[in-house]
């Protein structure tokens, strides 16, 4: 098991450019409403637990999933724009949307 990696410098450039990153509360509001994740593989929850605990390798990929249709925008508790960071995740972290 990895230890969370306290220098996290990709996290710490996500939360600089996307400030909602760090207001997640793990509810799994989105998780529960993706119509992707019916489908496929994907859980936004599980992708930004895995990038503050700097073990992304095995979610990352679920972003591809992804159709950005914001129906977890819609139910999230906190008001998170879910779109725009999941944007934001594909820049920093390199992966094609």
């Amino acid at each position: 098991m990895k230890i969370e990696n306290l220098e996290n410098s990709k996290f710490k450039a996500l939360a600089k450019l996307e400030p909602d990153a760090t207001k997640c509360i793990g509810c799994g509001c989105c998780t529960a409403s993706c119509s992707a994740g019916v489908f496929a593989d994907m859980s936004l929850r599980q992708i930004l637990l895995s990038l503050q605990r700097d073990c992304q390798d095995k979610y990352l990929p679920m972003l591809q999933n992804c159709m950005l249709c914001g129906k977890c925008m819609l139910v999230c508790p906190r008001g998170i724009n879910t779109r725009h960071l999941i944007l934001s995740i594909c820049k920093i972290y390199g992966i094609e949307q």
